[in-house]
């Protein structure tokens, strides 16, 4: 269905190029679009947000814009603070799985997740030091001490579950195209202290770690054949040590109305621009 709706589309458009009559617009099928993941999809605070308050999810996350532009039909179950278990299981005991909006009708489907299976949002927080070294704590030689990486090893267990779920994606919707993406850079190498109250080291262990879910994320699209879409190649000088006006992912305290660490209005859009483009990719 998703090929028969491109063609119908790519027929459309050649129509108006030519001068031949186009075909008629109910005769081009609506693009059914699905968004799945957490709040690095759904956009927390950034305005408007969905009245059901539970997801904190914004009308203009990257779901959204991508929509807009593909002029999709749109189901975004996004959803701040969703885990990779949430996809198949209820999200607070009354949200639906998220995979309950796939079916065969779906013809594009995008995912973002990963970072809340590890613990790592909650984990950047006990990396805050408001004095320089060595007053303070390093949460990346607590993290590490022994020679184990609390955080790495949680998302190399991760690893297998997210291949499983891109496999049930599949199951559900087989004609759809799948869209992955990964996290942003969200802090540059050696950080920017005291802008961002997070020392060097610090700042290099926490970027590691999200570099690394999205390393699992592209490996397992790659191997499953669906496309992935690297934001954090897509933020690069946009991070949390850019000038406010700049910035497409928030630092500790926001500059711009999002919410702490989670991209801005911009950000968004510049996520939109990347999977719009990965979405219209035609080798699938």
């Amino acid at each position: 269905m998703a090929v028969v709706k491109r063609m119908t589309a790519g027929l459309a458009a050649a129509a108006a190029l030519t001068g031949v009559a186009a075909v008629p617009a109910q005769a081009a099928e609506e693009l059914e679009y699905v968004a799945l993941g957490d709040s690095a999809a759904a956009g927390p605070l950034i305005p408007d947000q969905d009245p059901n308050l539970l997801c904190l999810r914004s009308d203009r996350d990257y779901p959204a814009l991508v929509a807009e532009a593909l002029g999709a039909r749109l189901t975004d179950v996004t959803c701040s603070g969703a885990t990779t278990d949430d996809l198949a299981s209820p999200r607070l005991g009354v949200l639906a799985p998220q995979f309950d909006a796939l079916s065969e009708d779906t013809d594009l489907v995008t995912i973002t997740i990963g970072a809340n299976d590890s613990g790592l949002f909650q984990h950047a927080l006990s990396c805050i030091n408001l004095l320089p070294e060595p007053v303070g704590l390093s949460c990346a030689d607590r993290l590490t001490a022994g020679g184990e990486d609390t955080i790495g090893e949680a998302v190399e267990a991760w690893a297998p579950e997210f291949g499983a779920a891109l496999d049930e994606v599949a199951r559900r919707a087989p004609e759809a195209k799948v869209v992955v993406t990964g996290y942003g850079t969200y802090i540059r190498h050696n950080g920017c202290y005291p802008v961002q109250p997070v020392w060097a080291r610090d700042a290099n262990y926490l970027q590691g770690v999200m570099d690394k879910v999205s390393a699992v994320a592209r490996d397992a699209a790659e191997a499953r054949g669906a496309e992935f879409v690297d934001f954090a190649e897509v933020t690069v000088g946009h991070d949390i040590c850019a000038a406010p006006k700049d910035r497409y992912l928030e630092g500790l305290i926001p500059v711009n109305v999002a919410a702490p660490l989670h991209p801005n209005a911009r950000g968004m859009a510049a996520f939109a621009d990347a999977v719009t483009t990965a979405a219209t990719d035609e080798r699938r």
